[in-house]
């Protein structure tokens, strides 16, 4: 894994979550840093994104402090007094300024942070820092995930991309719908950074959904160490994308419970709008995902989808198709079920809806609805 110049992580297990598992982690920048960050639009904010909406107009960040176990959401004037203690006590470990450091926090919601244990951590937390603590780091900030996601890329004048997100439930295109660290040693101002963060995450994290919930924690911070220059800023723009993409599609992949990542594409469509409205109901359809689980071709659960908004549609004149095989068209089907059950199976699966009501296209990548959602989301708090 390639890791940008000035970053150093690290990872403890500070006691918020059982069985000694690591749960707090620090990002460090050795040089003043320019951030900029995506939150929820949940109305219930948690308190980290409420810290982390005013630390982010900072023209420096130097620290990124993540604890998983405890959201710290719906808890009141407490739970931000504890955060605002916990960002000081670690300000002065580091010795920088409290507004330096941005704040974020996943697990169960309605929960204080064990605030002393966390305080009692920090020497050890930032003791164990180092360019290679990226790997706890991504540990620590772990909750129902089944494995890290992390992502790297250089660019053809070196400038190196590093994308480390949890993720896998409460996840729906709303912004962001989990917790992802963009960092980068390329040099780049704040306003440039937005519109570059702003884009990606447009074309990644607003793109994907496994349950339709939206997190009241979901975060994005991009974060610059400044150590190199940007000659090649195409490529840079394209790296820095992929890295998102290629994150957003992990989380899908590690959906509570999922087997397959499925790709909904809408063409045809009036409006962008519509495009998007009709994606989204195919995607988020549990009859949808659950058939998808049980690789049964049953095209109908596909059509009551699109017309649930009351978007007025031709079903006459609707077109699907599976990885590129004709499924139904003019109500017909057109491939025999035997053969669209096999590519059922396949672990990624496109299914592509055509509409003769305009040219806007949108797409979305989802996932199948199988039992261990619901063992996962049952216990979750155990």
């Amino acid at each position: 894994m390639n890791v940008p110049e000035g970053f150093l992580f690290s990872g403890v297990a500070s006691g918020i979550r059982k069985k000694g598992r690591l749960d707090l982690g620090l990002i460090y920048c050795e040089e003043k840093g320019v951030s900029w960050g995506i939150f929820t639009k949940n109305s219930v904010k948690a308190a980290p994104v409420i810290i982390g909406k005013k630390h982010i107009k900072n023209p420096v960040t130097r620290a990124i402090l993540v604890n998983s176990g405890i959201a710290n959401a719906c808890t009141g004037r407490e739970g931000l007094e504890r955060a605002e203690r916990i960002l000081k006590a670690l300000s002065e470990h580091l010795s920088i300024k409290t507004e330096e450091i941005l704040p974020a926090s996943t697990g169960v919601i309605g929960e204080q942070l064990p605030e002393e244990r966390i305080i009692a951590s920090l020497p050890e937390l930032v003791k164990r820092l180092s360019p290679s603590g990226y790997a706890d780091f991504a540990q620590a900030i772990m909750t129902t995930d089944t494995f890290p996601k992390m992502v790297s890329k250089v660019t053809q004048d070196g400038v190196v991309i590093l994308g480390i997100a949890k993720g896998a439930g409460m996840i729906a295109p709303n912004m962001a719908t989990m917790l992802a660290f963009i960092l980068t040693d390329g040099k780049i101002d704040k306003e440039d950074l937005k519109r570059l963060l702003s884009k990606a995450v447009e074309e990644s994290f607003n793109r994907i959904t496994v349950d339709g919930d939206t997190s009241t924690n979901d975060t994005v911070y991009a974060l610059s160490s400044q150590k190199k220059e940007i000659k090649a800023w195409e490529d840079f723009s394209k790296k820095f994308q992929d890295v998102l993409y290629e994150l957003s599609k992990m989380i899908v992949k590690d959906g509570e419970g999922a087997s397959k990542v499925i790709k909904i594409v809408v063409k045809g469509a009036k409006t962008k709008e519509e495009a998007k409205i009709l994606s989204q109901d195919v995607a988020n359809s549990p009859l949808v995902k659950t058939a998808f689980y049980g690789e049964d071709p049953n095209w109908g659960r596909i059509m009551a989808a699109l017309g649930k908004r009351g978007i007025s549609l031709d079903p006459e004149e609707v077109e699907i198709y599976l990885n590129g095989i004709p499924w139904i068209k003019n109500l017909i089907p057109q491939t025999e079920e035997e053969i669209l059950k096999k590519e059922m199976q396949k672990n990624e699966i496109e299914l592509l809806i055509k509409l003769k009501r305009g040219k806007q296209s949108y797409w979305i990548l989802t996932c199948d609805l199988t039992e261990e959602y619901i063992r996962i989301n049952a216990s979750y708090r155990s």
